[in-house]
């Protein structure tokens, strides 16, 4: 719902409100004023049970029809290997991710991608999907969130049918699971997620997923699930540099033909939007929009009143817990091992 000044959003779980919250609030509060610039404030409420918890009541449940992730899913048609602009920041996931779509017994398998939010795994896993079904028409496949395998694996709990939702996703050819640290602590799907892992390693099938940090960084996580994920091809995204960024800016400019964008503007986009390529993409989207919307040229004077918020933002100050973040991610410890007092 929505008044002249406020929108609210509803979503389907405690835990998927707050990882909008933390990963889309701004860019949701700054496409809605692109296109209602009145907009103050973006709410977001959840609206239905949270999985976790139903997972914990899942066998005395009453049993409901379980249901499964689509074998043949509607990739983006945005996400595909020719959009995904390269540098050495992404060259080898994207080279690696390449590899997993060819034809044949598939080079790596498990491919494990990590990167921070917003730098292009999503992208290389749905761009995955594109060129494996159109280089194996009869092929199947699975795209599925984390969350969602969870919220899947309840369901076949609640109905007292795990076998049916085992065997449709062990039997397809090419399994995606995205966002993986989101199961850390989740035991039962953990256990599941191990065999289901084993499963497709064992049978030489294309196995691909992606977090937010290494498998041995990852928190809440069985070692021995976090070896396992660590023994094919682990390849990470680092933060995208500033000449990627320009190149990425310069690409999104060609699927707007009608945009006349001076390079000075691109050089600020580019300079400025470093936290992420998506939120680079969102400064774009914006600044395009609110043009568009009033009529507008695009000047360097325009593009920096109109992002003036996004790009103050960008220039914040780094957080202890940012770094803290970063270095495990890097080194591949737990954060929580960073900051104890043992250092052995």
């Amino acid at each position: 719902g929505s008044t002249a000044d406020a929108v609210r959003l509803g979503l389907p779980s405690a835990f998927m409100t707050q990882w909008v919250k933390n990963h889309y609030a701004e860019r949701l509060l700054l496409e809605f004023r692109a296109v209602l610039p009145d907009v103050r404030t973006v709410t977001l409420e959840t609206i239905a049970e949270e999985p976790a918890r139903v997972l914990k009541a899942a066998e005395q449940a009453a049993p409901v029809a379980a249901t499964a992730p689509a074998e043949r899913p509607q990739f983006d048609s945005r996400f595909t290997f020719a959009r995904f602009v390269t540098d050495a920041t992404n060259r080898v996931a994207c080279n690696a991710a390449k590899a997993v779509a060819q034809p044949g017994v598939p080079q790596f398998s498990p491919l494990y991608l990590h990167a921070g939010t917003g730098q292009g795994k999503t992208h290389l896993m749905h761009a995955i999907g594109h060129a494996f079904l159109e280089a194996n028409p009869e092929a199947t496949a699975i795209y599925v969130t984390a969350e969602r395998f969870m919220f899947e694996f309840v369901q076949a709990i609640r109905a007292k049918d795990t076998h049916a939702f085992k065997a449709r996703l062990r039997s397809v050819d090419l399994l995606m699971i995205d966002d993986l640290q989101f199961i850390g602590g989740k035991d039962a799907t953990q256990e599941e997620f191990f065999h289901t892992v084993n499963e497709f390693m064992g049978s030489g099938k294309r196995l691909v997923i992606a977090a937010d940090r290494a498998p041995q960084a990852l928190e809440g996580f069985e070692t021995r699930l976090a070896g396992r994920l660590g023994s094919g091809l682990v390849a990470d995204i680092k933060p995208a540099e500033l000449e990627l960024r320009r190149a990425i800016v310069a690409q999104k400019l060609q699927d707007m033909p009608a945009v006349d964008m001076p390079h000075e503007v691109m050089d600020l986009l580019a300079a400025r939007i470093t936290s992420n390529v998506r939120e680079l993409e969102g400064a774009l989207n914006r600044l395009v929009a609110y043009a568009q919307l009033n009529g507008e040229t695009i000047t360097i004077d325009f593009a920096t009143v109109t992002l003036g918020e996004v790009l103050r933002t960008a220039q914040r100050r780094i957080t202890i817990d940012e770094i803290q973040r970063a270095v495990s991610a890097h080194f591949e410890v737990k954060q929580i091992d960073l900051i104890s007092e043992r250092r052995a």
